[in-house]
């Protein structure tokens, strides 16, 4: 499949690009935190984020006063999201790498004005990590949506690039005696730290939906 544009393509080891909707929707989908890059007064800035997506968006959100969300709903701006899957070990310095899945977005984000919809995303966003969640929770107030800015952006510019698999050691080197392999790395949900105002047994404390499959 070709990419959508020249920007995101993907040119070193071209062969681990991917630029299937499945494929990036898929490691967006897994992720929490996205870094966002854009240019302030002439300098570069990438701030790290959390995020969410919602069919063909990608979503943004956080105070008025954020000057990420300022600048990014004016101009282009690159999303992306990385998932570190392992340590990939060889028996010399030059070849060790990491394997990883990770994709780009480019774009330039829309603002989402209306208080309903800002407020119905919200609880999208919510019980996407906690399901059952919102429903148990204090309303929201108007004054908390309006202190709220919510930014979507397409995802119609992107690309996803993966290293996977076992390491690629030269073969004069397998004999030499080092320890060669892959350590596997995931980001899993601890105990939960209840605070001092949990008061009864049936105030439970939610299981995080993305992280079931690796607690």
């Amino acid at each position: 499949m070709r990419p959508s544009s020249e920007r995101v393509r993907v040119r070193r080891l071209s062969k681990r690009g991917h630029y299937d909707r499945a494929t990036i929707d898929a490691i967006l989908d897994e992720g929490l935190v996205c870094h966002v890059g854009f240019v302030h007064a002439g300098a570069p800035v990438v701030i790290p984020t959390l995020f969410w997506r919602e069919g063909d968006w990608l979503y943004l959100h956080g105070s008025v006063a954020s000057r990420m969300l300022d600048e990014a709903r004016k101009k282009i701006v690159c999303v992306t999201v990385t998932h570190v899957d392992g340590f990939v070990l060889t028996r010399s310095a030059f070849h060790h790498s990491v394997n990883y899945r990770s994709v780009v977005v480019l774009g330039r984000p829309k603002e989402v004005t209306d208080a309903a919809e800002r407020a119905e995303r919200m609880r999208v966003f919510m019980e996407g990590l906690f399901p059952g969640r919102w429903d148990t929770l204090r309303p929201v107030k108007p004054k908390e949506i309006k202190a709220t800015r919510l930014l979507r952006l397409a995802i119609d510019e992107a690309s996803a690039k993966i290293r996977s698999g076992p390491p690629a050691d030269d073969a004069a080197d397998f004999a030499w005696p080092a320890w060669g392999g892959i350590i596997p790395l995931a980001m899993h949900a601890g105990i939960p730290q209840p605070d001092e105002h949990v008061q009864t047994s049936g105030e439970r404390a939610p299981e995080p939906a993305k992280f079931r499959a690796r607690t």
